[in-house]
């Protein structure tokens, strides 16, 4: 019984270039082929996908979200990603029937890429929320260009007690220096 294989890749040379791969190779068939994460969500509900290969990088819905969204409703379907497997088309087939047969659907660069996806992800107003009134008072004046002791001066509090604050500030918006804290603060 062949691995039945759904393929979500924006890039049309890619997504037909794999469907070619899993067709030509015994014990592989391409079930469908979707061109963004919103096409994937409505063909996989009338298809009997075993793995599903998700390009991370999508317009509209990321391949994240596809992700989620998939696993919610079918927590039983493999997904794996396939940032890697571009510059390694030999090592795809390999890797699905690992995941087919219960590996991992992701190697370490790939969960690192990820990370760093979610992290992008990660809006600055949402971050604003973990600040308290006071953090986030004293990043406003900091973003009009006062300096620590204005800052002190301004709200009643010592120069010490300010810096207390801007290291607070620092780790909850997971910055390193003023300038950041001070963009992610405009950004938002």
């Amino acid at each position: 019984m062949p691995i039945n294989v759904a393929i979500v890749e924006d890039i049309d040379d890619i997504r037909n270039g794999l469907a070619y791969l899993i067709n030509g190779s015994e014990g592989f068939r391409c079930v469908v082929k979707c061109s963004s994460a919103e096409a994937a969500l409505e063909e996989l509900a009338a298809l009997e996908a075993d793995v599903v290969l998700m390009d991370i990088e999508l317009p509209g819905m990321s391949g994240i979200e596809c992700i989620r969204r998939l696993k919610s409703d079918y927590p039983q379907l493999q997904i794996m990603m396939l940032t890697i497997y571009e510059e390694q088309p030999a090592r795809l087939l390999e890797a699905i029937q690992d995941l087919h047969n219960g590996g991992s659907p992701m190697s370490s660069q790939i969960a690192r890429r990820v990370v760093q996806i979610f992290q992008q992800m990660r809006t600055p107003a949402k971050e604003m929320e973990h600040l308290s009134r006071r953090e986030q008072e004293i990043l406003s004046y900091l973003a009009k260009g006062f300096l620590y002791k204005e800052i002190a001066t301004t709200l009643g509090i010592s120069i010490e007690t300010v810096r207390t604050h801007l290291h607070k500030i620092y780790e909850k918006l997971h910055v390193h220096n003023r300038t950041e804290a001070v963009l992610k603060y405009l950004q938002k």
